[in-house]
């Protein structure tokens, strides 16, 4: 079975690699060609090179791509996915269950009037 298992990780391992980088490159190529198309004829700029738009592309992953992030926040249940489970069942809930959830949601997001600033209209 282990041999099996490394001569199946001897392919895919390579694969992956030629994947990522064709991707890439494919993804150079399109930045390049909208951008020869487009902007020289509505701005008046330059046109730019295969690897100038490879550079483009990964500056634009960098500064508006982000990691993946969910919501807001990094922190797990915070942000717009989370409220919007957390309060799915909102109508559900009692009043005592209602002010649980609020308190709970103020400690682990750092919402409400226990985390206000003086100046907030909260405080």
């Amino acid at each position: 079975m282990r041999n099996g298992m490394r001569r199946k990780w001897i392919w895919i391992v390579p694969l992956g690699i030629l994947a990522l980088i064709g991707f890439a490159a494919l993804g150079g190529y399109v930045v390049m060609q909208l951008w020869n198309w487009l902007v020289p004829a509505v701005f008046g700029w330059h046109v730019i090179t295969f690897w100038q738009a490879l550079a483009l592309l990964v500056l634009c992953r960098v500064l508006f791509g982000g990691r993946g992030m969910r919501g807001f926040s990094k922190r797990k249940g915070c942000g717009r996915g989370g409220m919007n489970r957390r309060f799915a069942q909102w109508e559900k809930l009692t009043p005592e269950e209602r002010e649980k959830l609020r308190q709970g949601m103020r400690g682990r997001c750092g919402w409400g009037p226990d985390t206000a600033g003086e100046g907030s209209p909260q405080a």
